[in-house]
């Protein structure tokens, strides 16, 4: 047990690092001596141990990857651990039971379901060699001359009444283009045994290409006070797609406590014989005693997968060593989409219009996107061309060309897919559209808030409906004002988690200078204004600030949402399409979309999501997966200046893992009425 720690520190930053210091030289050499030994010296012989951990698989979806990831599939493990001198290791799997949360097939490699013994052997490899292979340990003779060293601080700490000095020693590949680790091994100074690893991988090693990162940190905890053994071990192997830039990443996140360490039982060799890694019977693994239920686990596991400050620091020590670019992937030229509907979409404006996206790389920091899209119906062609550069004191700073449709809306009524299909099969369309073109300038950057300024000089006119439903009928197209302006905008956005509840954030902020356009209430009229020269009054500047909040989290049996929508504009004549607008199917369930407009809007809608049935369905190779049934009843009540309080009151129901919802909702003031609504799921909106 640790009863004091003390930390000073011997150097600052990695580019200030002593880099291969005869200090640092000599104790890795030391620390090499001592692996290569094997403990020999120590008096360790063998040791016998058990392994208790969780192997997760989550998702996590969404731009940037700020939601929280969810949990897919969580196994839960027992292990029996035996390690005898020089270098023979062997682990028995004696304990498994898993739970399948949303369907899938993932198998993983076993030493995923193990732990790793002796800090990595010489030549690490993990995934069975198929995710990282033929790096170069930097405490092995082989790899001794691939590394640099430096000395970063020290520690002291303190185990019943004796202390040990612990010293930091990061290393950094020499190459960076070829297979190694990165990161910083932790020393007791006087025998050079390991104490702690934290170790990430160049480029290179990572062997799928769809790997993002892989991160690792290994523990080891004083047995009978003289022996650095294994303690607690974290591993986090991310992965993204590599063909769309659909924004949905894997994770697999295991964790591990060893405990029970027995040294020098002298174990008989016929253990060692046979792969390092073996499992019980299905029987015998099934009939372990796991205490409780592994499904009590899996919020705390989906929390550590997020929050995750061991990977975290890792990938942050490695980036600060060698730079981003020797971790991340080569990025080529390739098709990209956000979201299906960048593909394809319907909206009454457009008809089906097809699309796509093209991104890449010149050079190591500039970007493009080139983006396209045709309405077989309007036959317009929509494109957004930009490019961007990285680095420096901001995250990105660029510009762009683009003639494109923007809605009206202060935030999304609906999926996009949604939305397509009931344009298409009932000329239900909650989007309200408007040409804009022009060009736009942009500084953007921030991790944990993100934040963003952009300057744009742009002509906006209205549209006209050219499609035709299945059925039904469409409703006329946004009357939006003619307008050629300059503007100026800041936004912001984050995300925060405060007992127990997470909640996300987003505010805008945008200031328009008109040269021309429609005096207000002519829209249509072709009356641009074409400014001072002619002596003709030019519609005066005007302004609109934006704020939405989310806040849910578990509350009794279900779980509560909260949802807040705030606007106002400001200015003597103001156009249609910068008064804030609310009605639909979120902001105003029960109105006509974007009916409800005002100098001042704002919207609040609460529901309760309580799970109400639900039953495992066998899916063969994707597992049998709880089919859970939510019922969500809601309120919501919208203002908008001109016309006051619009209130509403729904039930909905979800299932399908919440990737399907139906809504039974009523209006209940002027202009209220009964819609029965099916879309997909919210957390799903971001990628249809």
């Amino acid at each position: 047990m640790v009863i004091a720690c003390a930390s000073v520190a011997e150097a600052q930053g990695a580019q200030q690092r002593d880099w291969n210091s005869p200090a640092a030289l000599d104790l890795i050499a030391r620390a090499i001596a001592r692996r290569t030994a094997q403990l020999a010296d120590s008096g360790l012989a063998d040791y016998k141990a058990t392994a208790h951990g969780y192997v997760t698989f989550l998702a996590q979806m969404g731009e940037g990857f700020r939601d929280p990831p969810q949990v897919v599939r969580a196994d839960e493990l027992a292990v029996e651990v035996y390690w005898r001198a020089p270098n023979q290791s062997k682990q028995r799997v004696v304990g498994r039971r898993f739970d399948v949360v949303k369907p899938t097939d993932i198998a993983y490699h076993s030493d995923h379901l193990a732990v790793v013994q002796n800090n990595f052997p010489a030549i690490i490899r993990l995934g069975d060699g198929d995710e990282v292979r033929d790096v170069p340990h930097p405490l092995s003779l082989a790899g001794r001359d691939d590394y640099d060293f430096a000395i970063a601080d020290s520690l002291r700490i303190q185990v019943a009444g004796r202390a040990w000095d612990v010293v930091t020693v990061e290393f950094r590949p020499r190459d960076e283009r070829l297979p190694r680790a990165v990161g910083a091994v932790y020393l007791d100074r006087e025998t050079a045994t390991v104490v702690r690893l934290g170790i990430a991988f160049t480029r290179a090693a990572l062997i799928d290409p769809a790997l993002e990162d892989v991160s690792v940190v290994l523990d080891n905890g004083l047995v009978e006070g003289r022996f650095w053994l294994p303690r607690r071990q974290d591993i986090t192997i991310r992965r993204t797609g590599t063909w769309l830039d659909f924004p949905v990443r894997g994770i697999i996140h295991g964790t591990w406590d060893i405990c029970c360490v027995e040294v020098n039982r002298d174990p008989s060799p016929a253990l060692f014989a046979g792969p390092e890694i073996t499992f019980a019977p299905p029987a015998e693994l099934a009939a372990y005693p796991f205490t409780g239920l592994i499904s009590d686990s899996i919020p705390a596991l989906a929390s550590a997968a997020f929050d995750e400050p061991a990977a975290a620091a890792v990938r942050a020590r490695a980036t600060a060593l060698v730079g981003a670019a020797a971790l991340r992937s080569a990025q080529r030229w390739r098709l990209a989409g956000a979201s299906v509907s960048d593909f394809a979409r319907v909206n009454r404006v457009e008809g089906l219009a097809l699309g796509g996206r093209t991104v890449g790389l010149i050079g190591a920091r500039v970007a493009v996107d080139l983006g396209a899209r045709y309405g077989l119906d309007d036959r317009v062609v929509k494109y957004d061309a930009g490019v961007s550069l990285a680095g420096g004191g901001v995250s990105m700073i660029g510009a762009s060309v683009f003639d494109t449709f923007r809605d009206l809306g202060l935030v999304p009524e609906a999926s996009r897919f949604g939305n397509s299909i009931a344009a298409q099969e009932f000329g239900s369309d909650v989007t309200d559209e408007y040409r804009a073109s022009g060009v736009r300038a942009f500084v953007q950057g921030g991790s944990a808030t993100r934040w963003r300024f952009a300057v744009e000089r742009s002509r906006e006119t209205p549209l006209a409906v050219h499609a035709r439903p299945s059925s039904g009928a469409f409703r006329a197209a946004a009357p939006a004002t003619r307008l050629v302006a300059t503007s100026l905008g800041a936004g912001a956005d984050g995300r925060a988690a405060v007992a127990g509840f997470t909640g996300s954030w987003l505010s805008e902020a945008r200031v328009v200078i008109p040269v021309a356009g429609d005096a207000p209430g002519q829209e249509g009229h072709e009356t641009l204004i074409p400014g001072p020269s002619s002596g003709e009054r030019v519609m005066p500047p005007f302004a609109r600030i934006f704020a939405a909040g989310r806040v849910e989290g578990d509350a009794g049996a279900g779980k509560l949402a909260l949802a807040v929508v705030l606007a106002a504009a400001a200015g003597p004549s103001l156009p249609t399409q910068a008064m804030p607008s609310l009605g639909g199917p979120v902001t105003g369930p029960g109105y006509e979309a974007h009916s409800l407009r005002g100098r001042e809007a704002g919207a609040l809608r609460m529901e309760w999501a309580v799970p109400v049935a639900g039953l495992a369905v066998p899916l063969g190779r994707f597992g049998a997966p709880r089919v859970e049934v939510k019922a969500v009843p809601f309120a919501a009540a919208a203002y908008a200046s001109a016309l006051g309080w619009r209130r509403s009151v729904g039930m909905g129901f979800v299932t399908l893992y919440d990737a399907l919802r139906l809504d039974v909702v009523r209006g209940v003031d002027a202009g209220g009425r009964w819609e029965l609504r099916l879309d997909f799921g919210r957390a799903f909106w971001p990628v249809l």
